[in-house]
């Protein structure tokens, strides 16, 4: 019994900091999880995110590759819902369906890398501009403070216009004008940071600034930013969208935007052809809503002070 005790007490020791790290972490995720799991509306908006996913993924084994060709297209022009079709075809006699799913692929990717562009943008200038003050957070701040006051649309309209037409054109525009919001939160997060005792200790222990920023306050800003990342990522799919609509996306792609811009062009509206209409825009609005009520959960989670309504 001591010698099993011993092997025990030698192989904690021996374990070390990193995997109480771990361990801790792991702890951190599961306690996340059961607080996450009481918010009933961030929880439907996960199950309707994971939904969406599957069927992103599961695109080229439900409907094939081909979906989106014009030439040998299986229906006729605007036909109505129907067995063989259930949301109709389109201008071209394309299953509606069928682009629908493989539209959410493109969306929901220019929607994550958009939204992981600002916030990556956003969180260094107000980590930096909260950290090193004097001359370069003033800069830094009214080039944020320029950025909030001009419309957001207009510059990614201008962006994706002189760029060529592509998805990564799409996502850089909306990266590079969106991240104005983040850059303001996460600065006024790194100024009540770096107020607190134990940065003075570290620097006076001899820690550098890139020690600072990154050890200290970076995790003490992150669940701000993760927050605000689920939030940017339905303002990254809206952006999306109306870019797509304004027929300054890439053309050769299908998209929920590229749809409504194609239903807009064929008559659909005047014609009365609902579904070529209806499911493009129902599934942005359920998307957007979706990872809406997941970032307030998350939010209401890492910050129960918020006191976010479940």
């Amino acid at each position: 019994m001591t010698t099993e005790t011993g092997k025990g007490a030698a192989g904690a020791r021996t374990a070390g900091p990193r995997a109480l790290a771990r361990q801790r972490r792991r702890q951190s995720v599961v306690r996340f999880w059961k607080q996450y799991r009481t918010h009933r509306a961030g929880l439907a908006g996960l199950i309707a995110l994971a939904l969406f996913a599957l069927l992103a993924l599961t695109a080229p084994l439900t409907f094939g590759s081909d979906v989106a060709g014009v030439t040998g297209a299986p229906g006729q022009p605007m036909e109505s819902p129907s067995a063989e079709f259930p949301l109709g075809t389109d201008r071209f006699g394309r299953d509606l369906l069928g682009l629908l799913v493989w539209g959410s692929r493109v969306s929901l990717l220019v929607g994550l890398l958009a939204a992981a562009l600002s916030v990556a943008i956003g969180t260094t200038v107000g980590i930096t501009a909260g950290h090193f003050k004097g001359a370069y957070a003033t800069v830094l701040m009214r080039i944020t403070d320029w950025f909030l006051v001009m419309p957001t649309l207009v510059l990614a309209i201008a962006l994706a216009t002189v760029l060529p037409r592509s998805l990564g054109t799409v996502v850089l525009a909306i990266g590079v004008t969106s991240w104005p919001t983040t850059a303001r939160l996460v600065r006024a997060q790194t100024l009540a940071v770096e107020s607190r005792p134990y940065i003075e200790r570290a620097k006076a222990l001899g820690g550098g600034h890139w020690h600072v920023m990154s050890r200290h306050v970076l995790p003490n800003v992150m669940p701000l930013v993760l927050a605000q990342t689920t939030l940017m990522i339905s303002s990254s799919i809206l952006a999306e969208a109306t870019l797509a609509f304004l027929g300054v996306s890439d053309p050769n792609v299908v998209s929920w935007g590229g749809l409504l811009q194609d239903a807009r062009e064929a008559g659909a509206v005047s014609s009365g052809n609902w579904w070529y209409l209806v499911p493009p825009g129902i599934a942005i609005a359920v998307v957007a809503l979706a990872f809406t009520l997941c970032g307030r959960a998350v939010e209401s989670v890492l910050n129960p002070r918020l006191g976010v309504g479940r």
